[in-house]
């Protein structure tokens, strides 16, 4: 495990008991990491900038942002995964998203395995459950 984030400090914050006190340090924001802001382009990298905001709790993803440098770990992508499956229909491997680099490489990634056709899934879907009903 190697931490994200290095906070350097004079001194550890103590209690009355000359314990640590974990209240007192300082919370490190994940906006002070983000790289130079740079906008999503394309429908596709602003819907998943959307996703990953959300699961990280930042306010705005760039295109050069990294999920990993923003806070985001193993099972905040695995959600993230799972969310752009259930909004966007995209099955894109979990480890996609350790081995992108960026908003940028991982959009990238996921046009190469978004589906084809939505309409042709949804006729799909449409025509097994008619078969169904039909049962």
């Amino acid at each position: 495990m190697v931490p994200s984030h290095w906070l350097l400090l004079d001194a550890l914050p103590l209690t009355g008991n000359g314990k640590l006190d974990r209240k007192a340090l300082p919370v490190t924001d994940a906006q002070e990491w983000q790289r130079p802001f740079e906008a999503p382009e394309g429908d596709l990298e602003r819907q998943l900038a959307a996703i990953w905001a959300d699961v990280l709790g930042v306010a705005q993803i760039g295109r050069r942002d990294n999920f990993f440098e923003l806070g985001g770990h193993s099972l905040l992508a695995a959600q993230a995964s799972a969310r752009v499956e259930l909004e966007l229909g995209i099955e894109l491997p979990l480890r996609a998203l350790f081995e992108s680099t960026d908003l940028q490489a991982y959009a990238a990634m996921a046009g190469q395995h978004a589906p084809a056709d939505n309409d042709a899934r949804l006729d799909a879907l449409e025509s097994l459950l008619d078969e169904m009903e039909i049962n």
